[in-house]
Protein backbone atom coordinates (compact mmCIF):
# COMPACT_ATOMS: atom_id res chain seq x y z
CA UNK A 1 0.00 0.00 0.00
CA UNK A 2 1.28 3.68 -1.21
CA UNK A 3 0.35 6.34 0.23
CA UNK A 4 0.31 9.28 -2.07
CA UNK A 5 1.19 12.52 -0.36
CA UNK A 6 1.08 16.33 -1.27
CA UNK A 7 2.67 18.80 0.22
CA UNK A 8 2.53 22.61 0.86
CA UNK A 9 5.30 24.50 1.40
CA UNK A 10 8.63 24.33 -0.64
CA UNK A 11 10.61 25.25 2.01
CA UNK A 12 13.33 23.37 3.23
CA UNK A 13 11.43 21.83 5.88
CA UNK A 14 9.47 20.22 3.45
CA UNK A 15 12.70 19.21 0.93
CA UNK A 16 13.92 17.49 4.78
CA UNK A 17 10.27 15.68 4.74
CA UNK A 18 10.19 14.67 1.52
CA UNK A 19 13.70 13.12 1.43
CA UNK A 20 13.47 11.69 4.94
CA UNK A 21 9.84 10.13 3.12
CA UNK A 22 11.42 8.59 0.03
CA UNK A 23 13.23 6.40 2.29
CA UNK A 24 10.41 5.02 2.75
CA UNK A 25 9.16 2.35 0.20
CA UNK A 26 5.24 3.39 1.23
CA UNK A 27 5.64 6.93 0.89
CA UNK A 28 5.14 8.80 -2.46
CA UNK A 29 5.35 12.16 -3.40
CA UNK A 30 2.72 13.01 -5.99
CA UNK A 31 2.13 16.71 -5.48
CA UNK A 32 3.34 20.48 -4.62
CA UNK A 33 1.04 23.21 -3.64
CA UNK A 34 3.21 26.91 -3.57
CA UNK A 35 1.81 30.31 -4.04
CA UNK A 36 4.21 30.63 -7.03
CA UNK A 37 4.63 28.56 -9.97
CA UNK A 38 8.07 29.11 -10.41
CA UNK A 39 8.72 27.59 -6.46
CA UNK A 40 6.71 25.00 -7.34
CA UNK A 41 8.52 24.02 -10.72
CA UNK A 42 11.85 24.22 -8.94
CA UNK A 43 10.75 22.64 -5.96
CA UNK A 44 9.32 19.25 -7.97
CA UNK A 45 11.95 19.25 -10.46
CA UNK A 46 14.14 17.68 -7.45
CA UNK A 47 11.47 14.84 -7.52
CA UNK A 48 10.06 13.09 -10.65
CA UNK A 49 6.42 12.50 -10.82
CA UNK A 50 4.96 15.27 -8.76
CA UNK A 51 2.29 17.81 -9.79
CA UNK A 52 2.41 21.37 -9.27
CA UNK A 53 -0.58 23.38 -7.78
CA UNK A 54 -1.11 27.05 -7.30
CA UNK A 55 -4.59 26.19 -5.86
CA UNK A 56 -5.27 24.25 -2.51
CA UNK A 57 -8.44 23.38 -3.56
CA UNK A 58 -7.48 21.87 -6.69
CA UNK A 59 -4.49 19.54 -5.28
CA UNK A 60 -6.57 18.74 -2.37
CA UNK A 61 -9.85 17.60 -4.98
CA UNK A 62 -7.49 15.42 -7.05
CA UNK A 63 -7.58 11.73 -6.82
CA UNK A 64 -4.08 11.66 -7.12
CA UNK A 65 -3.51 12.48 -3.24
CA UNK A 66 -3.90 10.75 -0.09
CA UNK A 67 -2.50 12.77 2.68
CA UNK A 68 -1.23 16.10 2.82
CA UNK A 69 1.72 17.50 4.71
CA UNK A 70 1.47 20.91 5.87
CA UNK A 71 4.13 23.54 6.09
CA UNK A 72 3.28 26.78 5.40
CA UNK A 73 4.32 29.51 7.78
CA UNK A 74 2.49 28.54 11.50
CA UNK A 75 -0.27 31.18 10.55
CA UNK A 76 -1.34 29.26 7.60
CA UNK A 77 -1.30 25.99 9.27
CA UNK A 78 -4.94 26.04 10.50
CA UNK A 79 -6.57 27.41 7.23
CA UNK A 80 -4.36 24.62 4.86
CA UNK A 81 -5.01 21.97 7.31
CA UNK A 82 -8.88 22.67 7.05
CA UNK A 83 -8.98 22.95 3.55
CA UNK A 84 -7.61 19.22 3.48
CA UNK A 85 -9.37 17.71 6.17
CA UNK A 86 -13.04 19.17 4.74
CA UNK A 87 -11.95 17.20 1.41
CA UNK A 88 -10.91 14.24 3.12
CA UNK A 89 -7.25 14.06 3.26
CA UNK A 90 -5.08 12.76 6.27
CA UNK A 91 -2.59 15.70 7.27
CA UNK A 92 0.58 15.57 9.08
CA UNK A 93 0.77 19.27 10.19
CA UNK A 94 4.20 20.94 11.30
CA UNK A 95 4.20 21.99 14.40
CA UNK A 96 3.11 24.34 16.06
CA UNK A 97 0.29 22.69 14.32
CA UNK A 98 -1.92 25.90 14.74
CA UNK A 99 -1.59 29.36 16.41
CA UNK A 100 -3.50 28.50 19.46
CA UNK A 101 -6.43 25.88 21.11
CA UNK A 102 -9.08 27.54 19.63
CA UNK A 103 -7.40 26.93 15.96
CA UNK A 104 -6.25 23.55 16.78
CA UNK A 105 -9.62 22.17 18.69
CA UNK A 106 -11.05 23.02 14.77
CA UNK A 107 -8.88 21.22 13.46
CA UNK A 108 -9.23 18.38 15.90
CA UNK A 109 -13.46 18.43 15.10
CA UNK A 110 -12.32 18.63 11.14
CA UNK A 111 -10.18 15.45 11.31
CA UNK A 112 -12.91 13.79 13.40
CA UNK A 113 -16.07 15.00 11.45
CA UNK A 114 -14.34 13.57 8.05
CA UNK A 115 -12.74 10.42 9.64
CA UNK A 116 -9.31 11.42 8.19
CA UNK A 117 -6.51 11.38 10.30
CA UNK A 118 -4.63 14.39 11.80
CA UNK A 119 -0.71 14.22 13.72
CA UNK A 120 1.15 17.03 15.08
CA UNK A 121 4.91 16.48 13.00
CA UNK A 122 6.56 16.73 16.03
CA UNK A 123 9.35 14.57 15.18
CA UNK A 124 11.56 14.08 18.65
CA UNK A 125 8.83 11.93 19.70
CA UNK A 126 8.90 9.04 17.58
CA UNK A 127 13.12 8.73 16.97
CA UNK A 128 14.44 5.38 18.59
CA UNK A 129 15.94 7.35 21.55
CA UNK A 130 12.48 8.89 22.86
CA UNK A 131 11.65 5.39 23.25
CA UNK A 132 14.27 4.73 25.74
CA UNK A 133 13.94 7.85 27.51
CA UNK A 134 9.95 6.58 27.85
CA UNK A 135 10.77 3.13 28.83
CA UNK A 136 13.49 3.95 31.25
CA UNK A 137 12.17 6.31 33.35
CA UNK A 138 11.30 3.95 36.12
CA UNK A 139 14.56 3.60 36.89
CA UNK A 140 14.94 6.55 38.03
CA UNK A 141 12.55 6.17 41.04
CA UNK A 142 10.26 9.27 41.97
CA UNK A 143 10.58 11.93 39.18
CA UNK A 144 11.58 15.63 40.72
CA UNK A 145 12.51 17.19 38.00
CA UNK A 146 11.93 17.86 34.19
CA UNK A 147 14.74 20.04 32.81
CA UNK A 148 15.27 21.18 29.06
CA UNK A 149 16.07 23.82 26.68
CA UNK A 150 16.59 24.83 23.45
CA UNK A 151 18.47 27.64 22.67
CA UNK A 152 19.96 28.25 19.31
CA UNK A 153 20.91 32.09 17.70
CA UNK A 154 19.19 32.56 14.67
CA UNK A 155 21.12 33.04 11.51
CA UNK A 156 18.00 35.42 10.43
CA UNK A 157 18.16 37.67 13.69
CA UNK A 158 21.46 38.99 11.91
CA UNK A 159 19.43 40.63 9.65
CA UNK A 160 16.82 41.95 12.32
CA UNK A 161 19.58 43.05 14.02
CA UNK A 162 20.16 45.13 10.84
CA UNK A 163 16.67 46.46 10.48
CA UNK A 164 15.27 43.88 8.65
CA UNK A 165 12.62 41.42 9.80
CA UNK A 166 12.37 38.31 8.46
CA UNK A 167 9.21 35.97 8.90
CA UNK A 168 10.92 34.28 11.95
CA UNK A 169 10.73 37.34 13.76
CA UNK A 170 7.12 38.49 12.32
CA UNK A 171 4.54 38.25 14.19
CA UNK A 172 1.89 38.11 11.23
CA UNK A 173 3.60 34.81 11.40
CA UNK A 174 3.01 33.24 14.85
CA UNK A 175 6.56 33.22 15.12
CA UNK A 176 8.99 33.43 17.88
CA UNK A 177 11.22 31.61 20.45
CA UNK A 178 8.30 30.03 21.78
CA UNK A 179 6.57 28.63 18.80
CA UNK A 180 9.56 27.56 17.04
CA UNK A 181 11.83 26.45 19.69
CA UNK A 182 10.16 25.93 23.29
CA UNK A 183 7.63 23.42 21.91
CA UNK A 184 10.26 21.28 21.24
CA UNK A 185 10.87 21.23 25.05
CA UNK A 186 7.09 21.26 26.13
CA UNK A 187 5.77 18.02 23.75
CA UNK A 188 8.35 15.80 25.03
CA UNK A 189 7.45 16.88 28.36
CA UNK A 190 3.92 16.88 27.67
CA UNK A 191 3.94 13.19 25.83
CA UNK A 192 5.96 11.50 29.41
CA UNK A 193 4.18 13.72 32.16
CA UNK A 194 1.34 15.09 30.84
CA UNK A 195 -0.19 18.58 31.48
CA UNK A 196 1.14 20.71 34.08
CA UNK A 197 -0.91 21.89 37.05
CA UNK A 198 0.39 25.65 36.26
CA UNK A 199 2.90 27.50 34.53
CA UNK A 200 4.80 30.59 35.11
CA UNK A 201 6.53 32.34 32.22
CA UNK A 202 9.04 35.20 31.73
CA UNK A 203 10.14 36.27 28.13
CA UNK A 204 12.40 38.73 26.41
CA UNK A 205 9.61 40.61 24.10
CA UNK A 206 11.84 42.05 20.44
CA UNK A 207 10.57 44.99 18.98
CA UNK A 208 9.00 43.28 16.21
CA UNK A 209 6.55 41.93 18.50
CA UNK A 210 7.57 38.85 19.03
CA UNK A 211 9.55 36.63 21.72
CA UNK A 212 13.35 36.53 21.47
CA UNK A 213 14.15 34.17 24.22
CA UNK A 214 12.08 33.16 27.56
CA UNK A 215 11.67 30.80 30.52
CA UNK A 216 9.32 28.48 31.89
CA UNK A 217 8.53 27.14 35.33
CA UNK A 218 5.78 24.23 35.44
CA UNK A 219 4.19 22.53 38.93
CA UNK A 220 3.19 18.44 38.79
CA UNK A 221 2.16 17.27 42.10
CA UNK A 222 5.08 15.77 42.81
CA UNK A 223 7.47 17.41 40.77
CA UNK A 224 8.61 20.71 38.44
CA UNK A 225 9.77 21.46 35.05
CA UNK A 226 12.52 24.40 33.65
CA UNK A 227 11.76 25.08 30.17
CA UNK A 228 14.55 27.42 29.04
CA UNK A 229 14.14 28.98 25.29
CA UNK A 230 15.96 31.16 22.99
CA UNK A 231 16.19 32.69 19.23
CA UNK A 232 19.24 35.10 19.96
CA UNK A 233 21.22 32.61 22.19
CA UNK A 234 23.13 29.44 22.29
CA UNK A 235 22.88 26.51 24.66
CA UNK A 236 25.21 24.02 25.04
CA UNK A 237 23.49 22.49 28.00
CA UNK A 238 22.39 18.41 28.04
CA UNK A 239 18.41 17.96 29.16
CA UNK A 240 18.08 15.77 32.62
CA UNK A 241 15.08 14.50 34.00
CA UNK A 242 16.23 13.92 38.13
CA UNK A 243 14.66 11.50 39.76
CA UNK A 244 15.48 9.98 43.48
CA UNK A 245 18.07 7.38 42.33
CA UNK A 246 19.39 8.72 39.72
CA UNK A 247 19.37 11.53 37.13
CA UNK A 248 18.79 10.49 33.36
CA UNK A 249 20.91 12.84 30.61
CA UNK A 250 19.53 13.48 27.36
CA UNK A 251 22.12 15.29 24.82
CA UNK A 252 19.00 17.01 22.63
CA UNK A 253 15.84 17.26 24.10
CA UNK A 254 14.64 18.20 19.88
CA UNK A 255 16.76 15.55 18.72
CA UNK A 256 17.53 12.48 21.18
CA UNK A 257 20.66 10.77 19.96
CA UNK A 258 22.29 9.78 23.41
CA UNK A 259 20.81 9.35 26.68
CA UNK A 260 22.28 8.11 29.95
CA UNK A 261 21.60 7.61 33.69
CA UNK A 262 23.66 8.72 36.63
CA UNK A 263 22.81 6.73 39.51
CA UNK A 264 23.26 7.79 43.14
CA UNK A 265 26.17 5.41 43.70
CA UNK A 266 28.38 6.93 41.03
CA UNK A 267 27.36 4.17 38.26
CA UNK A 268 26.31 5.45 34.76
CA UNK A 269 24.13 3.34 32.28
CA UNK A 270 24.66 3.95 28.79
CA UNK A 271 21.06 3.96 27.29
CA UNK A 272 21.71 4.67 23.43
CA UNK A 273 19.90 3.30 20.42
CA UNK A 274 21.75 3.47 17.23
CA UNK A 275 19.75 5.44 15.08
CA UNK A 276 19.43 4.51 11.15
CA UNK A 277 17.21 7.07 9.55
CA UNK A 278 17.10 10.65 9.65
CA UNK A 279 14.96 12.29 12.44
CA UNK A 280 11.87 13.02 10.07
CA UNK A 281 11.84 9.45 9.04
CA UNK A 282 9.83 8.24 12.20
CA UNK A 283 6.98 10.71 12.19
CA UNK A 284 6.15 9.81 8.77
CA UNK A 285 6.90 5.56 9.45
CA UNK A 286 4.11 6.82 12.15
CA UNK A 287 1.58 8.55 9.82
CA UNK A 288 1.84 5.50 7.32
CA UNK A 289 1.53 2.70 9.78
CA UNK A 290 -1.15 4.76 11.48
CA UNK A 291 -2.90 4.88 7.99
CA UNK A 292 -2.58 1.59 7.16
CA UNK A 293 -4.01 0.06 10.11
CA UNK A 294 -7.24 2.37 9.97
CA UNK A 295 -6.52 4.29 12.49
CA UNK A 296 -7.32 8.23 12.93
CA UNK A 297 -4.92 9.40 15.40
CA UNK A 298 -1.33 8.46 17.02
CA UNK A 299 -1.23 7.15 20.74
CA UNK A 300 2.30 9.16 21.06
CA UNK A 301 1.30 12.56 19.13
CA UNK A 302 -2.31 12.38 20.39
CA UNK A 303 -4.73 14.88 19.90
CA UNK A 304 -5.06 15.61 23.75
CA UNK A 305 -1.42 15.91 23.96
CA UNK A 306 -0.98 18.35 21.01
CA UNK A 307 -3.96 20.63 22.36
CA UNK A 308 -2.36 20.77 25.66
CA UNK A 309 1.09 21.63 24.33
CA UNK A 310 -0.80 24.55 22.63
CA UNK A 311 -2.55 25.44 25.95
CA UNK A 312 0.71 25.82 27.73
CA UNK A 313 2.07 27.90 24.94
CA UNK A 314 -1.29 30.11 24.87
CA UNK A 315 -1.10 30.85 28.90
CA UNK A 316 2.69 31.45 28.47
CA UNK A 317 2.20 34.00 26.16
CA UNK A 318 -0.51 35.97 27.72
CA UNK A 319 2.35 36.19 30.36
CA UNK A 320 4.31 37.75 28.62
CA UNK A 321 2.14 39.84 26.59
CA UNK A 322 2.84 38.00 22.72
CA UNK A 323 -0.22 38.24 20.80
CA UNK A 324 -1.34 37.18 17.17
CA UNK A 325 -3.58 38.06 15.25
CA UNK A 326 -5.27 35.18 14.79
CA UNK A 327 -5.79 35.01 18.59
CA UNK A 328 -8.52 38.06 18.73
Amino acid sequence: MTIRFGVVGTNWITDRFVQAGLENEEFLLTAVYSRTEEKGQAFAAKYAGASIYTDLEAMVSSAEVDAVYIASPNSMHAEHSLICLNHGKHVICEKPAASNSRELKAMIEAARSNDVLFMEAMKSTFMPNFGVIRDNLYKLGQVRRYFAGYCQYSSRYDAYRQGTVLNAFNPEYSNGSLMDLGIYCLYPMVALFGKPDSVKAVGLMLASGVDGEGSMVMRYPDMDAVVMHSKIADSYLPAEIQGENGTMVIDKINQPYQVKIHYRDGTVEELTLPQVYEAMYYEIEEFIHLLKSGQRESATNSHANSLAVAELMEEARAQIGLRYASDL
